[in-house]
């Protein structure tokens, strides 16, 4: 639990931590604000586009294995980016970045879910959660802490010694699992890999361009194709990345949509939140990182709690009433906005949300996880991890889109006009994921494990030997 969940840190800090450093970038390398942006979007495309790619090798070629792969590649990719001489090979260096998230990030779920009976793996996912929405929102707030204290390098060379130290843990603390699969899906893998890329870039570029562009469309409609033709293969693939039997699954359909409005409130939210404190109210990045904060200690107080409650109440019970919290609490902030709005005002209302995405986010998992078999979740931690990276993209590119259409960055007036109508757009995510929350049966029972083997090898599939 304690490795799984530092290698979550480092992966969730690095997808917004440079978010705030992006004035000093410019300065130090001479960037452009669209060679700026794609040293976010570099990471965080490649990191979508192979999560399902990521679980499936772990599956076929041990998890552990590719586990430490993938921290490998993130450790000499943060050196790499702390050595960049020009915004180029810093992008270039993002992206393998992201490549090396895509590996570590499904198998941290996958590992930790099958180290834990179902009776405890809510508690288990809620200290895991408190890892990774810690990094989320610290990730400004350390970015703009580094770059405006020491400098901007210094985002990329924490990563290192972290990589380190966790690679000589993991191959002394960690024993190596398998999936079911001995066959690698390589039509699956292309298909997906094309589909997602599609989508996300799409999404991505919608409000840079324009929604109605050639680009924008052309990538929209090409994801989708090849998104529909992967379902159609994985339908009759020998060795599926996806089962399509998961999906007739009530439980993990279900709680994999509540996990897209999820965390499409969450990147929403922080993207939004952040712009607000400072372009109209005039605080600088560490400030706004700083007054950000609340949001911190609700991840850390609460997830855990939240992952016991879980395994006592059931899932459904905590993810409506805590989404039904959060559109609520969204809500009664969009009543009080103003460009001069007290700091009280605003953080109050704000943090009753965060206590209910909060409350909802271990149970969710833990319904995606538990609804499948032992040997199947890496699979399982495959989807759910890109469907919430997905919910992501998707909030902050429509929250964007009303954004543009109704405010705008000429006065802290504009500013705020334009940020209400994403608070509302925030709540309806939270109302649309209570509603979907609605379908997870009330009490998720384990599912159990393939028929064991004669001999040794009817315990999970581990190498080295039985588990004690």
């Amino acid at each position: 639990m304690g490795l799984t969940s530092l290698a979550s840190f480092m992966i969730s800090l690095d997808s917004l931590v440079v978010s705030t450093a992006l004035p000093t970038l410019r300065s130090d390398l001479k960037a452009s604000l669209e060679s700026l942006v794609w040293t976010v979007n570099a990471y965080n495309l490649t990191f979508a586009v192979l999560l399902l790619t990521g679980a499936a090798l772990g599956d076929r070629f041990g998890r552990r294995r590719v586990f430490v792969l993938g921290l490998a590649l993130f450790t000499v990719a943060s050196a790499a980016c702390a050595l960049s001489p020009t915004v180029g090979a810093l992008i270039a260096a993002r992206t393998l970045q992201g490549v090396g998230a895509a590996l570590v990030m499904p198998l941290a779920l996958a590992q930790l879910s099958a180290a834990f009976p179902p009776q405890q793996r809510g508690k288990a996912l809620g200290i895991f959660i408190s890892a990774t929405g810690l990094a989320t929102f610290l990730g400004p707030f350390i970015g703009g802490l580094l770059a405006q204290q020491l400098s901007w390098q210094w985002i990329f060379w924490i990563n290192v010694p972290i990589g380190v130290i966790a690679i000589a843990l993991v191959l002394g603390r960690i024993e190596e699992t398998r999936g079911p699969n001995t066959r690698f899906d390589i039509g699956g893998v292309v298909l997906v890999t094309l589909g997602v890329f599609g989508l996300v870039w799409g999404l991505q570029r919608g409000n840079a361009i324009g929604w109605g562009s050639p680009e924008v469309l052309v990538s929209l409609v090409v994801g989708a194709v090849a998104v529909t033709a992967f379902f159609a293969w994985e339908g009759r693939a020998p060795a599926p990345l996806l089962p399509l039997r998961f999906l007739r699954i009530r439980a993990f359909s279900a709680a994999n949509l509540v996990s897209f409005f999820l965390f499409a409130q969450i990147y929403g939210t922080n993207f939004m939140l952040a712009q607000f404190l400072q372009n109209a109210q005039g605080h600088g990045p560490f400030a706004a990182g700083l007054r950000m904060m609340p949001f911190t200690a609700t991840v850390l107080i609460l997830a855990p709690f939240a992952g016991t409650l879980a395994d006592r109440l059931g899932e459904r019970v905590l993810v409506v009433g805590g989404l039904i919290l959060q559109a609520v609490g969204v809500a009664l902030t969009a009543l009080v906005v103003t460009p001069d709005v007290g700091y009280l005002s605003l953080i109050v209302p704000l943090t009753i949300g965060s206590c209910g995405l909060v409350l909802a986010m271990p149970a969710t998992q833990k319904a995606v996880v538990s609804a499948v078999k032992l040997q199947e979740i890496g699979q399982a931690s495959g989807v759910v991890s890109m469907l919430r990276y997905f919910g992501g993209v998707f909030g902050i590119a429509i929250l964007g889109a009303v954004f543009a259409g109704t405010g705008g960055y000429t006065s802290p007036q504009e500013f705020t006009d334009g940020f209400v109508p994403t608070l509302g757009v925030i709540a309806a995510f939270a109302v649309l994921g209570a509603v979907a929350g609605l379908a997870i049966p009330a009490r998720s029972r384990a599912v159990p494990a393939a028929p064991p083997q004669p001999g040794p090898a009817a315990v999970p599939q581990v190498d080295g030997g039985p588990r004690a």
